[in-house]
This record gives C-alpha cells, structure tokens and sequence, in this order.
C-alpha cells in the first residue's frame, strides 16, 4: 500500500518562534510542524504523524481527541477557534499551551492550494480539474483538508495567573476576616470602659480597622478592572455615565453638591472600571472637603491637546500629598519615607488605564485638587433598526 502523502509546510515557518503545526482535518494527525512545535512537544514531525491528540495531551487534563477533532472541523469551515491546552511532552514534562486555529489553504494562505504529495491541492482539486479526495461538491467540499494550528507556550503566564487569582482571594478573604474582628473587639472595649483615653484609642483602631476592610473591597475592583474583557463593555453617552456614578453617591452625602456640567456630548466605552475610578475620585473629594456642605464639579469636555474624552473632577480642598501621587509611577521608587497611604488612588489609575484611558492630577493654587479622567472618544453609536 502507498504511503499516505502528507502536506508540507513552507520552509520560511521553520525560524519562528511560535509552534506551527498542520493538522488534516480528517483524522487529527499532525502532517506537518515546524522545529519550534517539535521542540515543543518533543516529538518530531515523523512521529507525530502516528499519534493521536490523547498521546500527547495531559492525562488530568479534561480534553479529548474527539474535542479537538471538533475545533478542527469548526475551524476547517471558516472559524476561528482558540483555546488552552495542557499537552505532555515526550519526557513526561506537562506544558501549558495557548492554541490558535485557521483554515490552510495553502503557499502561504493565497488560496492556490497548497500541493500535497500525490499533487493534490489543499482544497482537494488538481491541475486537471478532477479531485483527489474522492469528488463530491456541497459544503463538504468547501472546507479545507487541512488547519494550522498556532502553539504558545503559556506555562509561565499561566502558572502566574493562577498564582495572581490565588493571591488576590487571599488578600481579600484575610483583610475582610481581619478587619471584622477588630472591629468586633474594639467595639466591645467601647462597650465595656468609661476611660476616655482607653475610649479615644479603641475608636481609633475601630476607624482604622474599617480602613482596611475598605482596602478589601478596592483590591476587589482593581482584580475587576485588570481582568475583565472589552466584550463587557457599553458604548455609553459619557456624561450620563458620569451622572449614574454620581447618583449612587448623592444619598450618602446629602449636604455635598456634586455639580455634572457636560460640555459636548461624547460617546465612551465603559464597565465598572469606570464606575469605580470615578467613584473614587468624587467620593474622596467629598470625604476630604473641609467644609462641611462641600461643592464638587464635575466637567465632561474633549481634551483641548488630544481630543480625548476629559473628565474633570475639581475640589476646594487641602492639596493631596505629593506622595500619595508618586507612589502612583510604577518606575518611582519606594522608600520607607516615600509611599502611599492608601490604595484608592491606585484603583482609579489602574481602572482608568484598564479603558485604554490616563489619570492626571493637578494642584489647584492656593487650595483645591483636580484630578482628570482621560478616556479614548468614541463614535455616535448608530441608530438600531
């Protein structure tokens, strides 16, 4: 019998630094890998041809031939599919990978067809016009033979996102757990002594143990804001954004003006990153006010040097520390004498920043602060049908 001929890849894959692999979409085997995706999977190309998916995917690892033979079909017809796979190498060593699969059609994606051994091209078709899989016509006949597989090696930033999410669950579960009983304790000193110092130091620690249930929750948001997707996000009108942010704030501080002035209507993409930087940012103005009926205003105008949406947040209040600003410069350096108090800052720079956008910070002269919110503008939103 005639050894089954095998499409080929072009030489010019053979130096990239990304697993390249040819899968034939009728039996799940590799036909052809270029030497980064052999030294991947420590297999060569001559020994992959005989194995099967299962030989060289990771036994705890939920995936199975006939799952991969699915996403090979999805992407034989015109998808896109992407997925992690956790594959065993030929020394038993497991590998966290990132999968990226397309249609080949052959030299290069021109569409010729790339030409197998027998001169058949990848859509099945040879120079004389008859097929060399057999005939037929339909959808069948539309898919490709074959489908590239781009391969990641992702071990490292998987095994640190996973460590990043363990981490995160525990700072939270502890400050949360921590803070609570601290605040349990020292509302029973306050129950159970007369002693006004005694008093004025368990109220103290109370406030400051309720400071750091609040680092708690912004921990929480600043996990939300670098890890949700831009599939979660709505194509909003910016300053009624502004203006649902600022009505959850309003009953909590009935005697503060927070004033929204829109200067042009401009269009944004916002999640609740930009509920929470925003947040923050009124919040503390109002919190920090030395008056105790404090006014707040709130801008929303295109940035006269970029064009961007700025949102203005401007105060009357003492100055905010220089190193509360500096502990915000990821490259400044951060001394024992030089640090930030607190993490509200850094949950608006990082929510901010997760929108594609900036935060600026500006000391008004002699007192008061500004802080903008810079977000990339976005078009009118069109009409639905």
């Amino acid at each position: 019998m005639a050894a089954k001929p095998h499409a080929r890849l072009p030489p010019a894959y053979d130096p990239l630094r990304v697993g390249i692999a040819l899968f034939d979409v009728a039996d799940g085997t590799v036909e052809s890998a270029n030497d980064r995706l052999e030294s991947l999977v420590g297999y060569s190309t001559e020994e992959l041809r005989g194995l099967s998916v299962d030989r060289y995917t990771a036994n705890t690892y939920r995936f199975s031939a006939s799952a991969f033979a699915d996403r090979l079909r999805e992407a034989a017809a015109g998808g896109s599919p992407e997925f992690t796979w956790r594959i065993k190498r030929s020394d038993g060593e497991l590998v966290w990978v990132r999968v990226s699969l397309s249609a080949w059609h052959g030299d290069g994606g021109r569409g010729d067809g790339e030409r197998g051994d027998d001169g058949t091209r990848d859509d099945g078709t040879r120079d004389d016009g008859t097929r060399g899989d057999g005939g037929g016509d339909g959808e069948a006949a539309t898919r490709a033979r074959h489908v590239l597989a781009e391969v990641r090696d992702v071990t490292d930033h998987y095994a640190a996102s996973r460590r990043e999410t363990l981490f995160w669950r525990v700072l939270r579960h502890n400050l949360r757990n921590e803070a609570n009983k601290i605040i349990g304790y020292t509302g029973e000193v306050l129950r159970a002594t007369d002693d006004d110092g005694v008093r004025t130091l368990a109220a103290d620690a109370r406030e400051a143990a309720m400071e750091l249930g609040a680092v708690a929750t912004s921990v929480k948001e600043i996990q939300q804001a670098v890890s949700r997707s831009e599939r979660s996000r709505s194509h909003r009108l910016a300053a009624e954004a502004v203006r649902d942010v600022v009505a959850t704030l309003e009953p909590s501080f009935p005697d503060a003006t927070i004033a929204v002035e829109e200067r042009r209507p401009m269009w944004v993409h916002v999640d609740a990153a930009f509920d929470h930087a925003l947040h923050h940012a009124v919040e503390n103005a109002v919190r920090h006010a030395a008056d105790p009926e404090p006014t707040v205003e709130v801008t929303v105008r295109p940035s006269p040097n970029t064009g961007r949406v700025e949102i203005r947040v401007a105060d009357a209040n003492p100055h905010i520390p220089q190193a509360e600003t500096d502990a915000l410069d990821a490259f400044g350096e951060v001394t024992s004498t030089r640090h930030g108090t607190g993490v509200g800052l850094f949950v608006m720079k990082w929510c901010i920043e997760s929108l594609g956008g900036e935060l600026e910070f500006e000391r008004r002269d002699p007192r008061g602060n500004v802080v903008r919110l810079y977000l990339p503008a976005r078009g009118r939103p069109r009409p639905s049908a």
